[in-house]
C-alpha cells in the first residue's frame, strides 16, 4: 500500500467498535521521543515530568468519557542493554494488569528516523514478544512541527526505515501536537485505540512469562560470559607476571665496551 493512500485506509474503521471505558495504556519510545508530553497530552494536564528516570510511572485520569491508565515506561537508548527490557517487563506486568490495551511507540516527529533508530526499536519491541506489533500504535510526537506537512506525506518521504515500523505496527499511527489544547487529537487517537483492540478480538497484550524467564536467563548468561573473560584476563596477566618473572638477565656487549641488558 502507497503510503500517501493511507489516510483513506486509517479511517475505514470496522462498524460496532466497543466503546472502552476503562482503557490501559502504554508509552514506549527512545529517551528523547517525547512519551512524558504524550501522557501529559492525553490527561490533559501535568502527570509526567522529562526527568529520565529508569523506572515505570503510572498515572490516571478521566478523558474523553474514558477512565484513562497511563504507564510511561523508561525510555531507551540504541544501546540499552537487557537488563532495561527486564525492568520494563517486570513493572509493566505488574502496573497494566490483566494487560494493556494498547502500546504507543513515541516516534519524534521533528527527528529524522534512522537504520540505527529502526534496529533499536525492533531489538526492543521484539524483546516484548512477536505479538508486541499487533497491540501498537506509531505515536509521532511533536506534530506541530510537521507545518502544512500532512503525516502520510512526513511517513512517506521518511525512508525505508520510518516505513517499515509504521507497516511492522498495521499501518497504525496518530500525530500528537503538544502545543493543542483541544481533546479532539486526544478522542481520535482514543478511538484507534478501541479500534484496535477490536481487531485483536478484545484481547489486551499480556507479558508473557515465558519471555521474561527467556529474558532473565540471557542476563545471567551475559554475566556468566563477563565473569569468564574477566577471569580469563587475569589468568593471562597473572602467566605473562609469572613468566617475565623467571626469565634471565640477559648481556649483551655493545661496541665501545658497554654492556646491554635483557
Amino acid at each position: 500500500m502507497h503510503f500517501t493512500d493511507l489516510y483513506v485506509y486509517r479511517h475505514m474503521f470496522p462498524v460496532g467498535v466497543p466503546h472502552i471505558s476503562d482503557m490501559r495504556i502504554v508509552l514506549l519510545g527512545n529517551r528523547v521521543a517525547g512519551r512524558s508530553s504524550s501522557g501529559n497530552t492525553i490527561l490533559g494536564r501535568e502527570e509526567f515530568d522529562d526527568s529520565r528516570t529508569a523506572e515505570c510511572v503510572k498515572r490516571e485520569g478521566e478523558t474523553a468519557g474514558r477512565h484513562i491508565t497511563v504507564v510511561e515506561a523508561p525510555g531507551w537508548w540504541c544501546d540499552s542493554t537487557v537488563e532495561l527490557l527486564i525492568v520494563i517487563n517486570e513493572r509493566l506486568s505488574s502496573l497494566c494488569l490483566p494487560g494493556p490495551h494498547a502500546l504507543l511507540l513515541n516516534i519524534d516527529a521533528n527527528i529524522p528516523f534512522t537504520e540505527t533508530h529502526r534496529r533499536a526499536v525492533q531489538q526492543h519491541m521484539e524483546l516484548l514478544g512477536e505479538r508486541v506489533w499487533s497491540h501498537t500504535i506509531v505515536l509521532f510526537t511533536r506534530g506541530d512541527c510537521l507545518g502544512d506537512t500532512t503525516i502520510e506525506q512526513h511517513i512517506e518521504s521518511g525512508g525505508e526505515a520510518l516505513q517499515w515500523v509504521v507497516e511492522r505496527c498495521g499501518n497504525r499511527y496518530h500525530v500528537l501536537s503538544n502545543r493543542r489544547t483541544d481533546d479532539d487529537q486526544v478522542t481520535e487517537l482514543l478511538e484507534k485505540i478501541e479500534e484496535m483492540v477490536a481487531g485483536n478480538r478484545a484481547h489486551n497484550f499480556d507479558f508473557d512469562a515465558k519471555m521474561m524467564k527467556e529474558l532473565m536467563e540471557k542476563k545471567k548468561e551475559e554475566e556468566r560470559r563477563a565473569e569468564e573473560r574477566k577471569m580469563k584476563v587475569h589468568k593471562q596477566r597473572q602467566t605473562l607476571r609469572s613468566s617475565a618473572a623467571g626469565l634471565p638477565s640477559l648481556h649483551m656487549e655493545l661496541p665501545g665496551g658497554r654492556v646491554s641488558s635483557r
